[in-house]
């Protein structure tokens, strides 16, 4: 059997635009997939904490450092510049993988530039 666990999370990061005529996806800068560990194409959901949208996207890489959070396509109808989203991915583990595992969580500042990476390495101890 396999669960879905958190994989990754950027956290409180700052809409900075929203492009209703590019085809779709989520716009984010590349040094925020990288230390995220988040893949171009790769499926996220997004949370608007500003309007309790959730939707599920996937990512494209913008400018590193940039700063670039950017809603595309039909999602750019779902957040306004200076909403604060949550970037999340989700992969599937068996309960074995799960004793070697650790979602990782990027907490960005309000220019989406990064101020700690954490590891959750200790939720999952008990297992």
């Amino acid at each position: 059997m396999q669960r879905t666990l958190l994989l990754a999370k950027i956290h409180n990061c700052t809409l900075t635009g929203a492009n209703i005529n590019y085809v779709g996806s989520i716009s984010i800068d590349q040094v925020l997939l990288d230390t995220a560990s988040i893949l171009p194409y790769e499926q996220v959901q997004v949370v608007n904490s500003a309007n309790g949208q959730r939707f599920i996207t996937y990512a494209i890489p913008a400018p590193a450092n940039s700063g670039i959070i950017e809603l595309n396509g039909a999602a750019a109808r779902l957040g306004i510049i200076g909403d604060r989203l949550i970037i999340m991915t989700y992969g599937q583990f068996t309960l074995e993988e799960l004793k070697h595992y650790s979602p990782t969580v990027v907490i960005v500042d309000e220019k989406n530039q990064m101020l700690e990476v954490r590891n959750y390495d200790d939720l999952l101890s008990k297992l």
